[in-house]
Formats: structure tokens, C-alpha cells, sequence
């Protein structure tokens, strides 16, 4: 690759650059380093410069990139050597010990390198060091830090090199690539031969197998998935360590010098190796664009450096889809041509090294059966021959439809042939009513559809027979929320469906997995849940257009009438009990027969409750908590007992009485002893909150000293997976903005608050409260953290806004995303409340600043529900006027309405100021 480099001397003159350093050894007065290292420092600044221009001008030329860096750093490397050797430690006559040759290794012995990547260099001896061998390495390598490079150095004797290889892996990888830079060529010959006679030579399975241990081990660090959303380019599954892992393998195995002759040993074909090469461009495009951005060794693709590496790669917005997200769903379509050759090239490297004994690849061995022509290989489904899929397309279909019926394994060959063969789906394939009926019983599998439905997409099989399902491969959602991609979003909610009905989930979700079990359309719910997103990308609302597309879809796949439209109606409000549970008051009476009338049947009901809950789950990790499953059981509940009865069982004196009695049972005391606290506490206190935590406040009451001002009281609340905090006290206005501010001060994060008034005059306010990872604040000094900082809010003995700015943006990378934020005001959707929904940019202060609008525009609060959405915040009020009643003057709810948007701008405006 290197000697490809068009142009060398724009770049770096080396003759040029060895003559001025020669004069000003020969002309400087005293030590000529500095000057040297001046004009070195120089050389290497302008050869970057002129690099990263060609990269600008040619912005996919990646190859090309990463070794006009490695020349760079050759030329440099071997000026330093000269000068070195020539004039500060000069051999008279040579010894059989002076002799030094330096090898690049690693990606730099490859002549691939980002600008700042690591110089990887080994200075090879032929016997152990002397005094002027290390003098001329340590020379070396003080002129190359001085440089600021970053070395990663070894310096070994011939016999040591063999030794320390045979012993660790990650040294015989790097020699493995080791590449003459300079210095004694007949040394390095020597090095070469001894590492593959020495090293190399009968340890070639043994060297793949800890290869293929190592990476696995890599992608669980890395989050094993190549679909993360904020990838690493370098070390992450399917990036760019996958594709040397392979190149380490075959040429340990078969001693290639380049990628290209794995052709020549039948590792790849000549498409295949094409698919290689376009990847591994790509990729060193875009890690070579993060290093000029950052000016720093940087390999992870996050969010604030997508949008301009996008823009720098020449990626525009299309309708649906911006130009971020463009670039992203090209880049994750380049991690899965990584994942299907690595499968292509492990199956042959597994044909020839595991002929006999252990295989290196393990698999599941089955007994052969009806197989209907396919035919098994060591227990893996194998095509007879190269035409099977050409004679009968649809056994496209039917090789996932065994390997999911019988639980076999795919042959990687056969994995191959399929991967060649999908264009053979055509739209008369698609109609097959056999094919259709294969597919849907491979997505209603009671095995493990995930694994199977995953092998599909990366054969292309899947987008070729659910062309809509092809749409949505690789898209990204450029927020962050969402931490995988549409379509392995959607497979892992496969996934999450079947783990919930073989019962492996029935600790986390007690509730969800006791009623799928009743349900009579799992079918429906089956393709729903794959459906739910399949619009994601197009110019539209994706709910309402994915419903389109499920009337369309249904009827092909087999599905009723009748299970047609139940998905439909499933794919057009897949939001709405998320929306329901986590943005509206649960015990207003309206918020649950409004839900209850949109959703009309309990059979509905349940597989809406199946359908968020696995959705929300394959979000990412940390996205689901027990929070979240107690505020869904609780609409649930509430809603089934609406459905069934056609009206709530017990009315608003029934169920306060019943939550007397509970309150009672969990204090130890009859209901007749709690008169004092039925005559403090209104009735709409005993239906809001329940018992436990009413329990709580009660003995809290019980506690807090006659004439006490205020009480404070924090502990960890397991059933919601969060930090109960209650403050009581004289209430007055602002009280609720002010406590909000100091916990959010303390590095809280309010995730629900109820704000009650007692019939005397006392302030009772619930808030539910995570820490900026959505989890509880348990520590003591976390707890002692909240108490002092509200206690402080409430007495103004720091300016809150002081405390506020002190505190981080929630998510450092947020500023990458552009949320205009907006405001909404229904009268509707309370019979008691005006109900009011602000959408903006998460921010820490948000909350406090928001109820302080509230507090100016003379409006209580009497309860928040705060929801985050990655970077987006949801944060949605009940309010009423001063008097108790529903806010209706349009101008009024026009201005609040106005001042309210303007918040997240000056909390913008404060942030810029502030850097």
C-alpha cells in the first residue's frame, strides 16, 4: 500500500530533508539537536497538513490515507536513524554486535495509519544489547516522543524476540506484521525467517483459536453488537479490528504478504474480497476524519462527531432522512458486510484446520432428518450443491424454517450460497403462500426466533423477502434514546417476545408473563412486534405509516382479517400506553378511561402491555426499570378493570376507604386511629398516592416536631427503583420550583412529584429521584447530599441558580442534536386539571426554571411527571389556578405557553455564555 502513495515528495523529501540536516550538522555551532528537531517537527506538521488536504479533497479515499500517514512516518523513522548513526553515534569499525534493524509492527507494519495513531516499532538485535546499540535506540526514540508521537517500543535480541513470541499472543500478532523500515536488512531477513520457523510453525490452530477467543472477548466489551449507535471504528464488532483478525489468521495460516492473496487461497472469492477492501476503506476514511477532527487518537463514532465526519464524507439530507443519518446507515451496512465475510472466511479457514480432532468453531450436532433435500455437515444444514436454491427459490426460506424447527446450526458455506442466491426472491417468491407460512412460523417460534431471524438479515434473505423490512437495515435513529438500529432493534424485541413466553423473564416481569400465556393471538402480537418500526426513515409519522404497511403486509403472510387489523391497530398506537403510563397522572380518573376508550377490548389491552414492554426493552440497556414496570401494571390494572366492567368496581369513597384500611394494616393501627391524618389530608391525596409511601408520610407527620418548620425526609424506595424524597412544611408559593432546583442541585434527577396542600395549611410534596444514570440515590452521603441542598433551596442560602450552573449538562454530547422545543396545553384530558406537556433538550435546571414560570404566572402545581428520552425531556403539569380551577383564558394559556418555550433558549443561551 505504501508504495502506492502518488505524490511522495509533497508529502515528505526525505533526500531534501537528509541534506539539510547534514548542513546543519555541519555548520551548527555546538549541539545541532534542537535544530534538527525543529526542522523534523516541521516536516512532520506539513506532511500531515498535506495529507489531510488530499483527505478533504478525496474524502472516501481511505486506503489511501492510512498509508501516505505510514510513509510519513517510514521517512521520519529512517531520517532520525541516519542522523542518529551517522552523527552522534557513528560506528568506527563495526563489531558483529553493532548491527540494529528497526521493524514497524502492528497496523504500522501493515502501512496503515490514522494521524495520531501509535508508532509501533521493534529494534531487533543480533545478541543481547551493547552499549551502542542502546545508546542509538534511546537517541531514536527521544527524537520520536520529542515529536510528539506516541511510541509503542520494544527493543530484543534475535533469540529473545523468539522466545517472548512463542510465549504471548498479542507480541506474535504484532511481529506477525512486522514490516523492514531501516537499519540492517540482512538482520531483519534473519528476524523474519526465525519468526516463522521458530514461532509460526505448528502453532497455526492454536494461534486461531485464541484469535477467535480474543475478539469474542473484544465485542462483549464493546457491547457485541455491531449496531450500536455510537460505534468504535477501531476495536468495535464489526469495525475495523474484525477485518484484521481475519488478515492475522490467514496469514499466520497461509503466510500471505497482502489481503488480495486471500483470494488466491480460496479464503475469498473475488466479490467477496472486493466487499473486503470497500470496508476496510470506509472505515479508515472515516477513523482518519475523527483524528483531524479531534486532533487526537479518537475511535469512537459519538454523536457530536457523526454529524460533521457525515458532512466532511459529502452525505446529504433525503426526505425521511438526514444526512447524519444517511452516512450512518452506510456505516453500519459496511459492519455487516464485516460480520457476513468474517462467517465466509471462518467456515473455509474451519474446513481445513478442523478436519480432524476439536473444531474451532463449535456447533450443535443433530441427528439427520426429513430435511426435504438439504442435508447435514457435523450437525450443520448444507445445500447438496450450488444450483439448490436456483432450482426452488423458496428454500431461501425454508433453510432459516429447518435450522429454526429442528434447533441445527447453518453450514457458513451454505450461509454463502444463500447470501449469493437472495436476489433470486422475487415478488412471486414473496407471494408463496408455503414461504409466507415458513416465515411466520419462524417469527411465532417458541425456540429462539431471534438467533434465526438474525441469520436471515445477514444473508439479505430477510430485506429480500420483507422488502419494507430491507428499508430499515442499518437506519439509525440519530438520538439518544435509541441504542441500536431499526432492524436490530426490532430483532431484539423478537427476542425479548419469545424469552417472555418461555417464562426466562417472569422475575422481571411477574405480570406480563402471567397473562401471555392467556393470550389468542400470539401470531398478530408476533408481527406486530416486528412491524412496530418498520417505517422508521420515511417522511411521515412512522406509527401511522407502519400501520399501512402491516394491512399490506398482513394478508401476504397469512394472517386473518381480523389479525390483520388488530396488527395495524397495534403498529399505529405502539406508543400509546408508554405515553399514557409515563406522561399522565395515573390516579386522574380521565387519564384512564380516555386510554381505556382508545384501546376498547381487553384482549387489546394485553398485547399492547406485551408489545411496550419489549419495545422499551430493546431500546439499550439501563433504558427499562422497575419504575417504569410499576407505572405500566398500574395503568394496566386500571384499565382492565375499566374494559371489563365498563366502569371503575369501586367509586372515589369506596377506594379511599379500602386505602384506609391498607394504610391502617401497614402502621399496626385500627382505621379509627387515623382521624387526625383523614382531617389534615384531603380526599384527593388518599387517591393520588398510594399506600405505602402514604404510610410513610404519615409516620413522617407523626415525627416532625410541634412548630417545626420544615422536614426533610430521603430513603431508597425499591418498588420504583428510586429515591422516595418528602418534604413538609408551610406552604407558600414557590415551594415547588425551589425544591426542585436543590435537588437537581444534589445531582438529582426528579422522575415524578405529587404536590399536596393539608387542610391546614401544610405543604406535602412526594418526589421520586435517580441520579443522572437513571438509578437510585442510595449512598448516605447521597442522601445527606439532597437533604442539605433542599433545605438550602428553601432558605436561599445559596442562589440556586449559583448551584444549578455549577452542575453538568445532563449528557455532555447533547449538544449535537437540535430540539426545537415546544409547548402543549389540553384542557381535555383532566376533568380537574389543565394539562400541560413541555418537550426541549434535557437540561439539569429545566425542571426548577419550569416551575418557576408556573410560580410567576400565578398557577399551582399539583403534580409533574417527568420523562427523558436520551437527550429529549418530557415534562407534563397538572396545574390549576390560584382559586383551584382549570385554566381557560386562551390569552393567558397563550403567554404561558410562550414563556415556557422560551426557558430551554435561555438555558441555551446561559450554557454558551458560561464556555
Amino acid at each position: 500500500m505504501i508504495a502506492a502513495v502518488p505524490r511522495r515528495r509533497a508529502i515528505i523529501d526525505r533526500a531534501r530533508l537528509g541534506e539539510a540536516i547534514d548542513r546543519l550538522v555541519a555548520h551548527g555551532a555546538g549541539d545541532a539537536r534542537a535544530d534538527v528537531l525543529s526542522l523534523l517537527r516541521d516536516a512532520l506538521a506539513d506532511g500531515r497538513a498535506e495529507i489531510a488536504d488530499r483527505l478533504v479533497e478525496r474524502p472516501t479515499s481511505g486506503h489511501a490515507s492510512a498509508a501516505a500517514q505510514a510513509f510519513l512516518i517510514d521517512q521520519l523513522v529512517r531520517l532520525i536513524h541516519d542522523y542518529v548513526v551517522t552523527h552522534v553515534y557513528p560506528v568506527g569499525n563495526a563489531t558483529a554486535g553493532a548491527r540494529l534493524t528497526i521493524i514497524a509492527v502492528g497496523g504500522y507494519g501493515r502501512g496503515e495509519m490514522a494521524p495520531h495513531s501509535d508508532v509501533d516499532i521493534a529494534f531487533i538485535t543480533p545478541m543481547r544489547k551493547n552499549s551502542w546499540t542502546e545508546q542509538v535506540t534511546e537517541a531514536i526514540l527521544y527524537l520520536l516522543w520529542d515529536l510528539g508521537l506516541k511510541v509503542g517500543q520494544s527493543s530484543r535480541s534475535l533469540d529473545d524476540m523468539v522466545r517472548m513470541a512463542r510465549d504471548d499472543l498479542t507480541i506474535r500478532t504484532s511481529l506477525l506484521e512486522g514490516r523492514f523500515v531501516w537499519g540492517d536488512k540482512a538482520l531483519y531477513d534473519e528476524a523474519s525467517a526465525r519468526f516463522h520457523a521458530e514461532v509460526v510453525h505448528g502453532t497455526i490452530r492454536d494461534f486461531i483459536s485464541q484469535k477467535l477467543a480474543e475478539r469474542d472477548e473484544r465485542h462483549k466489551r464493546m457491547g457485541d453488537s455491531r449496531y450500536v449507535v455510537e460505534p468504535n471504528v477501531k476495536d468495535g464488532k464489526g469495525g475495523l479490528r474484525d477485518l484484521q483478525t481475519l488478515y492475522w489468521i490467514g496469514k499466520y495460516a497461509y503466510n500471505v504478504r497482502t489481503a488480495a492473496e486471500l483470494v488466491d487461497k480460496k479464503l475469498f472469492n473475488m466479490t467477496e474480497y472486493r466487499g473486503f477492501r470497500r470496508a476496510a476503506n470506509f472505515f479508515w476514511a472515516v477513523r482518519c476524519h475523527l483524528h483531524d477532527i479531534t486532533g487526537r487518537a479518537e475511535e469512537r463514532l459519538t454523536f457530536d462527531l457523526q454529524r460533521e465526519v457525515a458532512e466532511r464524507m459529502r452525505y446529504a439530507d433525503r426526505p425521511g432522512k438526514s444526512a447524519v443519518e444517511r452516512f450512518m446507515q452506510f456505516y453500519f451496512l459496511n459492519a455487516k458486510k464485516v460480520g457476513d465475510l468474517t462467517g465466509i472466511f471462518l467456515a473455509q479457514i474451519d474446513e481445513k484446520f478442523a478436519s480432524t480432532g476439536r473444531r474451532l468453531i463449535p456447533t450443535i450436532r443433530r441427528k439427520p432428518r426429513k430435511l426435504n433435500g438439504f442435508q447435514l455437515d457435523r450437525g450443520r444444514l448444507i445445500t447438496p450443491d450450488k444450483d439448490f436454491f436456483a432450482e426452488k427459490p423458496s428454500r431461501l426460506i425454508e433453510l432459516f424454517h429447518l435450522a429454526d424447527k429442528h434447533e441445527l446450526e447453518i453450514h457458513p458455506t451454505a450461509m454463502r450460497q444463500a447470501t449469493r442466491d437472495a436476489k433470486l426472491i422475487t415478488k412471486k417468491v414473496r407471494e408463496e403462500p408455503e414461504a409466507n407460512a415458513m416465515f411466520l412460523d419462524i417469527l411465532a417460534s417458541p425456540r429462539d426466533p431471534e438467533v434465526v431471524l438474525r441469520w436471515m438479515n445477514e444473508s439479505t434473505v430477510f430485506g429480500r423477502f420483507v422488502p419494507e423490512f430491507g428499508r430499515v437495515v442499518a437506519q439509525m435513529q440519530f438520538d439518544m434514546y435509541h441504542h441500536y438500529t431499526v432492524d436490530e432493534h426490532s430483532i431484539r424485541a423478537i427476542g425479548l417476545l419469545s424469552q417472555l413466553v418461555s417464562g426466562q423473564l417472569a422475575d422481571d416481569h411477574p405480570k406480563v408473563s402471567e397473562i401471555i400465556s392467556t393470550l389468542s393471538t400470539y401470531r398478530a402480537l408476533s408481527v406486530a412486534v416486528l412491524l412496530h418500526d418498520i417505517a422508521k426513515g420515511r417522511k411521515g409519522d412512522h406509527s401511522i405509516l407502519g400501520s399501512e404497511i402491516a394491512l399490506d403486509l398482513g394478508p401476504r403472510l397469512g394472517l386473518s382479517d381480523a389479525e390483520t387489523e388488530l396488527v395495524a391497530w397495534l403498529v399505529r398506537h405502539h406508543l400509546l400506553m408508554s405515553a399514557t403510563a409515563f406522561k399522565r397522572d395515573l390516579s386522574d380518573y380521565k387519564t384512564i378511561s380516555d386510554f381505556a376508550a382508545m384501546v376498547k377490548s381487553p384482549e387489546r389491552l394485553k398485547l399492547l402491555l406485551v408489545l411496550t414492554v419489549v419495545d422499551i426493552r430493546a431500546v439499550g440497556p439501563g433504558i427499562w426499570n422497575s419504575w417504569k414496570r410499576q407505572l405500566l401494571d398500574t395503568l394496566y390494572d386500571a384499565a382492565e378493570e375499566v374494559l371489563r366492567l365498563g366502569h371503575k368496581e369501586h367509586g372515589r369513597a369506596e377506594k379511599i376507604a379500602a386505602c384506609k384500611g391498607d394504610v391502617a394494616a401497614l402502621l399496626s393501627v385500627e382505621v379509627a386511629a387515623l382521624g387526625e391524618w383523614e382531617e389534615r389530608l384531603p380526599e384527593s391525596y388518599w387517591i393520588a398516592e398510594p399506600e405505602d409511601i402514604i404510610a410513610r408520610n404519615i409516620q413522617q407527620l407523626r415525627n416532625m416536631q410541634a412548630n417545626a418548620p420544615l422536614s426533610i425526609a430521603a430513603e431508597y424506595y425499591p418498588a420504583r427503583g428510586a429515591t422516595l424524597v418528602t418534604v413538609i412544611g408551610a406552604d407558600h408559593p414557590g415551594l415547588f420550583y425551589r425544591i426542585a432546583g436543590g435537588i437537581y442541585a444534589a445531582g438529582g434527577n426528579i422522575i415524578d412529584a405529587r404536590i399536596h396542600t393539608t387542610r391546614d395549611g401544610m405543604a406535602l410534596d412526594n418526589f421520586l429521584v435517580q441520579d443522572a444514570r437513571g438509578q437510585a440515590m442510595r449512598e448516605e452521603n447521597q442522601i445527606a447530599r439532597l437533604k442539605s441542598a433542599i433545605t438550602d433551596a428553601l432558605s436561599n442560602r445559596q442562589k440556586m441558580t449559583d448551584r444549578l450552573d455549577a452542575r453538568t449538562a445532563a449528557h455532555p454530547r447533547a449538544d449535537a442534536f437540535s430540539i426545537t422545543p415546544f409547548a402543549i396545553v389540553n384542557n381535555n384530558a383532566s376533568n380537574r386539571f389543565t394539562v400541560i406537556e413541555v418537550n426541549a433538550q434535557d437540561r439539569p435546571a429545566l425542571l426548577s426554571r419550569l416551575a418557576q414560570i408556573f410560580f410567576e404566572a400565578n398557577m399551582i402545581v399539583h403534580s409533574a411527571h417527568i420523562a427523558t428520552y436520551g437527550e429529549r425531556a418530557v415534562d407534563t403539569f397538572y396545574v390549576t389556578d390560584l382559586m383551584g380551577a382549570k385554566v381557560s383564558d386562551k390569552e393567558r394559556l397563550e403567554q404561558l405557553q410562550a414563556a415556557l418555550v422560551e426557558v430551554p433558549k435561555e438555558l441555551d443561551e446561559d450554557e454558551l455564555t458560561a464556555a
